[in-house]
């Protein structure tokens, strides 16, 4: 899509979770809001990671699948009609001389008051095992991401991997599959308590100081695998359908680095305004720091209406950051279209 010759209030940069509440507040302030991402869809790396995976730790969902919860924040983001810029890099950002923040991307010029950096973190894509007689199975049975759990219905699962990913993958698919082994190449994990114990009480197959020495199977298809256990290197070779391997992704903030905002180890840092060093620039949720700064889906949310909120007295000094409460706001708004009627 191409560039809009009126600058708008608020242009967030990122359309994951954080990006898109951060959307549904500005519109909420009655701010004009664009959002822009480079993704061909909205959601960030739910929708292009983990669309069918449970997700326990929303505020208001016992679990919800992360499909489902970036279907509810894109109906509640565009109910104010942001403008929406998908499969759009922004690559520069630069202060004009009448104080308006201009965005460079692949396919035009943005002009925009304030920016709210929402990116994630930054590009991603999983990492692989960089071992091209491992990694030449990709798409033949191997897998670095789930898309979709019916993918896996009936098949013998060999799960590699100790994070949230692995765990929360492994036991997503335990109704879907035939049968599931998971191996983990030490004895501590780094998913959530709740899930190891959630593991551990599973039919799964769980296999500590095991790691993956090679696939086998026809030119077409994975039919099994060796694994070895890494202290006394002895091998065993279950007859598998699929390989799962969550190894963690690889991000690059890219163009980010060069736009003047303070870096800090892959993020950039923010006061508890979520101001970055530059004025008018904010940011929220994964790409951000500050001390203390958890990297949760709920707490970008929380970061996404700072933000936004201290946007607000950025681009009017009389406002006040406080919104009021929500009901209260929505009644008003309701009484002037009735009497507009």
């Amino acid at each position: 899509m191409g560039s809009d010759s009126d600058p708008y209030d608020i242009t967030i940069i990122g359309a994951g979770p954080t990006g898109l509440f951060a959307a549904y507040y500005a519109g909420f302030r009655g701010l004009r809001t664009k959002l822009i991402d480079s993704q061909p869809d909205l959601g960030g790396q739910v929708t292009a990671l983990y669309p069918d995976k449970w997700i326990y730790d929303v505020a208001g969902f016992p679990k919800v699948l992360g499909k489902d919860l970036v279907q509810n924040l894109v109906a509640q983001a565009t109910q104010y009609n942001p403008a929406i810029h998908l499969n759009e890099s922004v690559q520069t950002l630069d202060r004009s001389d009448d104080g308006l923040i201009r965005l460079g991307t692949d396919l035009g010029e943005h002009l925009t008051r304030v920016v709210i950096i929402t990116a994630g973190i930054g590009a991603f894509t999983p990492k692989t095992f960089k071992r091209p007689e491992l990694d030449q199975w990709l798409g033949r049975g191997l897998s670095f991401a789930v898309r979709s759990k019916e993918e896996f219905r009936g098949k013998r699962l060999l799960v590699i991997g100790g994070g949230d990913s692995a765990l929360d993958w492994a036991l997503g698919l335990v109704d879907y599959a035939k049968e599931i082994t998971l191996i983990h190449r030490r004895d501590v994990f780094r998913a959530h308590e709740d899930s190891v114990r959630k593991l551990f009480a599973s039919p799964i197959q769980v296999k500590l100081f095991y790691e993956l020495k090679s696939i086998e199977g026809t030119d077409d298809r994975v039919s099994s695998a060796v694994i070895y256990q890494n202290k006394t290197r002895e091998e065993e070779r279950p007859n598998v359908d699929a390989v799962l391997a969550f190894l963690g992704l690889v991000s690059n903030l890219g163009p980010i680095r060069e736009w003047g905002v303070q870096i800090l180890e892959d993020s950039i840092v923010t006061n508890t305004k979520m101001e970055t060093t530059l004025p008018g620039v904010y940011a929220a949720g994964d790409v951000v720091t500050f001390p203390g700064k958890l990297k949760l889906i709920v707490t970008g949310f929380g970061e996404a209406a700072t933000a936004v909120n201290n946007a607000v007295t950025y681009i009017n000094p009389s406002a006040s950051a406080f919104p009021g409460h929500s009901s209260a706001i929505m009644e008003q708004k309701e009484k002037a279209a009735a009497k507009a009627h």
